[in-house]
C-alpha cells in the first residue's frame, strides 16, 4: 500500500513509518524539511508539497503543534488549529482534487475531545466537552469526516497518553522519578487513560488494513488509571519513591490555562477498538512499564 503520512517526524509518526516500511508498504511524509525526514526516516520518500505526491492509497493524518510544549496564548492557539484543521483542510482539498482518491484516512484526534469528565467512564459514543481542548478536537475531527463525502473511508483515532521513553510524557517524567522526586500532580484524582507506543502504532496500521474500520476509535489502553496510581507504578518499576506531589497551585503558576490538562482527566476506554478485534500488547500499565524501562528506547 502506498501511504501517506503528515507528522511523520513526530514521535508517534517515526514510529508508524518503521512499522510500515517494515511491512512492506510505501510511505511518504508530508514535511516542512525534507532534509531532515529523509536523515531520521530512511526509507521514506519526502515531500515538501502535497502535488508530490501520486498514487496514494492511504493517507495518516498526525500533523498538529503540541498542547503540552508550554503556556497557552493567542499565537499559540492559533498555531494549534491552523497545524490541525488547516492540515486537515488542504488534504481533503488535494483528495478532491485526484482522479484516483485514496480508499483511507486515518486520522489523528485526541481524548480532549471529551474535556474533563472525572469519573465517568467513557466510550466513543461520549458526547465531546466544551473546553478549549475539546473544541480543538471536535473542529479536528469534523474536518477529517468531510472525507466521507468524496468515498473515502475515513477513521478517527482520539489519542491518549502515548507511553514511550523517546519521547512524549513518559520521558519527561522519567528523569525526577529516577531521582526520587516524582509524584502525583494535584490530588492525584485524575484519569490517565494511556496507550504503549507500540499498541497506537498497530492500531493505525489496523486501521489502515481493515477495509471494514471506520469512525471514531480511542488510543488507549483498556486499562486507565488515577495519576497517584500512576505514579505508584511508574516510581515502583524504576524502585524509587512517588510520594512528592506537584501542588496544583504550582502547576497552574507554571503553566497557567495548559495546567488544566495535568490537572483533569478522562477515564476513556476502547470499546469500539475491542469490540471488532483489536489486541493490545500490553493492556495493563504494569506490563507497559515492564517493557519500556527494561528495554532499550523505545
Amino acid at each position: 500500500m502506498r501511504v501517506l503520512i503528515t507528522g511523520g517526524t513526530g514521535f508517534i509518526g517515526q514510529a508508524l513509518c518503521a512499522r510500515l516500511l517494515q511491512g512492506g508498504h510505501t510511505v511518504s511524509v508530508l514535511t516542512r524539511d525534507p532534509a531532515r525526514a529523509r536523515a531520521q526516516l530512511p526509507g521514506v520518500h519526502a515531500l515538501a508539497t502535497l502535488e508530490e505526491a501520486s498514487g496514494v492509497e492511504a493517507v495518516v493524518n498526525l500533523a498538529g503543534e503540541p498542547l503540552m510544549a508550554g503556556r497557552w496564548n493567542a499565537e499559540r492557539k492559533v498555531a494549534f488549529r491552523t497545524s490541525r484543521i488547516g492540515t486537515t483542510q488542504a488534504l481533503i482539498a488535494w483528495m478532491a482534487r485526484q482522479a484516483a482518491r485514496p480508499r483511507v484516512l486515518v486520522s489523528g484526534s485526541a481524548i480532549g475531545y471529551y474535556g474533563p469528565r472525572d469519573d465517568v467512564a467513557l466510550d466513543e459514543s461520549a458526547a465531546p466537552g466544551d473546553d478549549f481542548a475539546a473544541r480543538l478536537c471536535l473542529d479536528w475531527e469534523t474536518e477529517a469526516m468531510q472525507a466521507e463525502s468524496l468515498d473515502v473511508r475515513t477513521c478517527r483515532v482520539r489519542t491518549g497518553i502515548v507511553l514511550g521513553t523517546e519521547g512524549g510524557a513518559l520521558a519527561k517524567m522519567l528523569p525526577p522519578f529516577r531521582m526520587g522526586v516524582g509524584g502525583p500532580m494535584g490530588d492525584g484524582r485524575q484519569w490517565m487513560s494511556w496507550i504503549h507506543r507500540d499498541d497506537l502504532v498497530s492500531l493505525f496500521q489496523w486501521l489502515l488494513e481493515r477495509d471494514q474500520a471506520g469512525g471514531a476509535y480511542n488510543g488507549t489502553a483498556p486499562t486507565p488509571v488515577t495519576n497517584r496510581d500512576f505514579a505508584r507504578a511508574l516510581g515502583k518499576a524504576l524502585h524509587r519513591p512517588a510520594v512528592l506531589p506537584t501542588p496544583a497551585f504550582a502547576l497552574t503558576l507554571g503553566f497557567g490555562e495548559m495546567a488544566q490538562l495535568l490537572l483533569t482527566g478522562q477515564r476513556v476506554l476502547p470499546a469500539h477498538a475491542l469490540a471488532e478485534g483489536f489486541t493490545f500488547r500490553f493492556p495493563t500499565l504494569e506490563t507497559a512499564l515492564e517493557d519500556l524501562l527494561q528495554s532499550p528506547a523505545r
